[in-house]
């Protein structure tokens, strides 16, 4: 490849960078920020599995096009049994998440949230066999560190209801396991399974806690429904465009939406250990992801 044209690829990989971090950035701005205040200040007055339920139904008039459009391989499911199962932990980690925001401050939920990445690569191992090197396993125990710091068990400032996020990160791993254990399923069919298994399953206990929503509550209902499908479409945007190692750290930033979103709306002012607990995990999993890199940099070079 000429110097001339390899300028043109490297500016070309810049642009896309560029472009797909604006579009993180508006996913995290429709959801981290929007959404989640809506979330929180309704969670106040209808139960977790209402949202959810509303939640699903806008996303299903979203995706009715997509549904006809692609109706011939709706009929060609390969892994039914594997969709339910990914789809019912999807359920279980969305109504938790929901819950979970009305009731703690937004900078801890989002603080805890983030052992996800630790839970699913220790179920990557388990359960699909996967390999993890010693660095990122030296990350993840630092960064586990951090979540503890932050859960503050065995201490006055241990919340109990801080479990409720934990059960979310927990099923939500386990239903980033079933998507990729499901490589070989239509990306149409998994899309549609989720939104339309999401509405169905959340169906009956909705029904039963259903509190009569007032007029005016109506629009902010909806709007929760509508910026975590526009947050969707922004996040598929961003990783097609843009690579997920240039949009990883990024990603992060989230933590900076939800404490503004928390201090301005509802006043919440994060703990002391609550931000140093979110620095330590932020540092150890950025830290092992740079480390790995570096290593893999190393070994081609000796190549």
């Amino acid at each position: 490849m000429s110097t001339e044209g390899a300028i043109e690829t490297d500016q070309e990989q810049a642009s896309n960078a560029r472009i797909g971090i604006g579009w993180l950035l508006l996913d995290m701005t429709l959801v981290s920020g929007g959404m989640t205040a809506l979330v929180k200040a309704q969670g106040a007055t209808y139960p977790a599995f209402q949202l959810v339920f509303i939640r699903a139904m806008i996303g299903l008039l979203f995706i009715l096009p997509l549904i006809w459009h692609h109706r011939e391989e709706m009929v060609r499911i390969k892994h039914p049994w594997r969709n339910i199962l990914r789809i019912s932990c999807n359920a279980i980690a969305l109504t938790s998440n929901f819950l979970a925001i009305t009731m703690l401050p937004l900078a801890t939920v989002n603080a805890v949230g983030f052992s996800r990445p630790l839970i699913t690569m220790a179920m990557a191992v388990a359960l699909l066999g996967e390999t993890v090197s010693r660095i990122r396993w030296l990350g993840a125990a630092v960064a586990f560190g951090g979540v503890l710091i932050v859960m503050a068990p065995g201490t006055e400032s241990f919340d109990i209801e801080v479990l409720v996020v934990l059960i979310s990160v927990v099923f939500g791993s386990l239903a980033i396991i079933q998507t990729r254990a499901l490589k070989d399923e239509n990306t149409t069919v998994m899309m549609v399974f989720y939104t339309v298994g999401l509405a169905v399953i959340t169906a009956v206990p909705a029904i039963f806690t259903w509190q009569p929503v007032a007029r005016f509550d109506w629009l902010p209902l909806l709007g929760i429904g509508f910026l975590a499908q526009l947050g969707q479409y922004c996040f598929l945007r961003a990783y097609r465009i843009a690579d997920a190692s240039v949009l990883a750290p990024v990603g992060y930033l989230s933590i900076v939406f939800v404490t503004v979103v928390g201090y301005v709306f509802f006043g919440e002012v994060p703990e002391v250990r609550v931000v140093a607990g979110v620095v330590i995990i932020l540092a150890s999993l950025q830290g092992a992801a740079w480390l790995e890199q570096r290593r893999a940099r190393a070994v081609r070079k000796m190549m």
